[in-house]
């Protein structure tokens, strides 16, 4: 029955990989961590089961836009959902919850807020629930990179509807999140999932920042015309990224937290609706963010752990489509990201805790060999070298640094432990500044020992001495540099420094510039194909618009480039392309026949 569902209703022919055995779980009632790849159908997990077990399955979800996209792709695919939120008025709230109430309805998205209300708790209490799925689950957990407190409230839920069974999905979870996740949902007492981690359309790239204006149009301009997230660690270098970005006729929109409501939604709906935006924003934006085409996301700055960074990257290529990811990265970053773990009121545990989660995304952004292996090392899982991140397509030329690394650390240790580094590199070059001269540093042994390599070269030789822990920088103040017991010793001629070259690279083509769209098993469309999926896709951007709804609503890419391939001229052959449920046939199936014979005519096939 799960598959005959998934057919009729959605228009998929199978499960996707991990699917089948969390929808078997659940329908057995049994409790389900899930942690599955951004974009691997972790919503199909928990609406299969909420179909064919019946009553009412309560979906929590961190965001209003999320729940009101999903409600609406459930509707159009003739599912009764609905949604409490404060983004609707209160009559429309009443209307929801009455239609609950006298059953009418299969699944009814809330925030967590909303919830977990003494007077919403007593009342659900009375209904036929049948399920409980918890999205983001991951907010759930200290242990997690973006805990939420009124998240953890929902460890009550087990509790008061005790036999209910709870579906906890998340896309970012290391073993001790998933282990507190299990703890707090449902006591330990369910099955976890794990899916793997890898998402092998997106290209993964690090790049030391120099001009990172510059640098960022670069990014930018590989993916001319589409959609895209560029992430900021302030609000105000948000607004100014954005107003740049404007500047250089890129259709771009700020959005953070300290910005007027309004002005957020209105930025964050035009981003899901309308093709080719950029959006800038601070971690503030994304959470749940379910746009499927977003081709490239770009770090401005270094994030906070290796978890903030997987989930943030996972927003790009959603739909399977190759996207790419690419970080800015420099010194600043390393002190920056220090000083606020230290600056947080929390306990001594949790900070040395937040010092380890860096100290891994440190060591990803200066790997020498595949990212990807890097990055999903992390999570616990194996992979070869992927030959779609910048260490596999260009390597990095690796260079004996251990004279180098010493005589920065004499530098330092003779300027007495106290200075940063851009003023021990004037040292190293045998600059003549006024700081040199004032405190008689052109005295030091030290002087002039580097002048055979440049600032930047310097600059990276910095940046790897304290990722490899032979430095550490002052966080409390001003960045200043000093010693640490691996590099006192290296000094004194225990050890050795290699270190990657920081060099300007060649973009080489990414598989995100390919021209001809594709699925992950399929030959790329020919020409005539292509012409038919881009006047589909300006069609389907016309209904969305008119539906008030995001595109993907309407049908995803797939579903597009799969009526290309086949142009589908009767309501028979139309059924059987991905994602047409029985509702779609229905509602789309004639005027979406009447376009691509329209568009085929044009053309010159009829």
């Amino acid at each position: 029955m799960p598959l005959d569902t998934l057919k009729n209703v959605f228009g998929f022919t199978d499960f996707r990989p991990g699917q089948k055995e969390i929808v078997e779980t659940l329908m057995a009632d049994e409790n389900v961590l899930a942690v599955m790849p951004t974009g691997a159908g972790k919503s199909m997990c928990f609406q299969i089961p909420a179909l064919v077990k019946g009553g009412l399955t309560i979906v929590v979800s961190p965001l209003v836009a999320l729940m009101e996209d999903q409600v609406a792709a459930l509707k159009l695919a003739g599912v009764a959902a609905d949604a409490i939120n404060s983004s609707r008025e209160r009559p429309d709230n009443v209307a929801a919850w009455r239609r609950a109430a006298a059953g009418e309805t299969r699944l009814l998205y809330m925030a967590p807020e909303r919830l977990m209300t003494e007077r919403m708790l007593a009342a659900l209490s009375k209904l036929p629930i049948s399920l409980f799925a918890i999205d983001e689950a991951h907010c759930v957990s200290k242990w997690g990179p973006a805990f939420r407190p009124e998240y953890e409230a929902l460890q009550i839920l087990k509790e008061r509807f005790p036999g209910i069974p709870i579906a906890a999905l998340t896309a970012t979870a290391d073993a001790a999140t998933r282990e507190d996740i299990a703890d707090k949902l449902f006591g330990g007492e369910g099955r976890t999932f794990v899916s793997g981690f890898d998402r092998p359309n997106i290209k993964l790239s690090v790049e030391m920042r120099r001009d990172w204006k510059k640098q960022l149009l670069a990014a930018i301009g590989e993916h001319e015309g589409e959609s895209g997230i560029v992430y900021c660690l302030s609000r105000d270098k948000t607004e100014k990224t954005a107003n740049f970005l404007a500047e250089n006729g890129i259709n771009a929109l700020p959005y953070h937290a300290g910005m007027d409501k309004a002005d957020r939604t209105r930025h964050q709906d035009i981003f899901m609706t309308e093709p080719g935006v950029v959006v800038v924003a601070t971690i503030a934006f994304g959470m749940g963010i379910d746009k499927p085409d977003v081709r490239f996301v770009v770090h401005t700055d270094m994030p906070g752990s290796v978890e903030a960074y997987y989930q943030e990257i996972g927003r790009a290529g959603r739909d399977g489509l190759p996207a790419t990811a690419q970080m800015l990265y420099g010194l600043d970053d390393l002190r920056m990201r220090r000083q606020f773990i230290e600056q947080e009121n929390a306990s001594t545990d949790h900070k040395r805790r937040e010092h380890k989660r860096l100290d891994a995304l440190i060591a990803y952004c200066e790997s020498p060999s595949c990212r990807r292996r890097a990055l999903l090392a992390y999570f616990g899982e194996a992979t070869e070298a992927c030959g779609n991140c910048d260490c596999c397509l260009d390597p990095p030329e690796m260079a004996d640094g251990t004279e180098a690394a010493q005589h920065l650390l004499s530098a330092c240790a003779q300027t007495g432990q106290v200075f940063g580094a851009a003023h021990l590199i004037d040292i190293l070059r045998g600059a003549d500044t006024e700081k040199i001269r004032k405190f008689g540093h052109n005295d030091l042994s030290a002087y002039g020992k580097g002048s055979n390599i440049s600032k930047d070269g310097w600059r990276s030789v910095v940046r790897q001495m304290v990722a490899a822990g032979l430095l550490q920088l002052d966080i409390a103040g001003h960045g200043g540099l000093s010693l640490t017991e691996r590099g006192m010793a290296l000094m004194q001629g225990d050890g050795e420094f290699h270190y990657r070259l920081d060099t300007v690279k060649h973009r080489p083509k990414t598989r995100s510039q390919r021209k001809a769209p594709q699925t992950e098993d399929e030959a790329p469309l020919a020409p005539r194909e292509f012409d038919l999926l881009l006047k589909l896709k300006d069609f389907r951007l016309s209904l969305a618009q008119e539906r008030s709804v995001p595109a993907y609503v309407i049908f995803p890419d797939r579903a597009l480039i799969d009526m290309a391939r086949k142009a589908p001229t009767t309501l028979e052959a139309f059924g059987q392309i991905h994602g047409v449920g029985a509702k779609k046939l229905d509602d789309l199936g004639e005027i979406f026949i009447e376009e691509i014979q329209a568009a085929l005519t044009e053309l010159g096939e009829f």
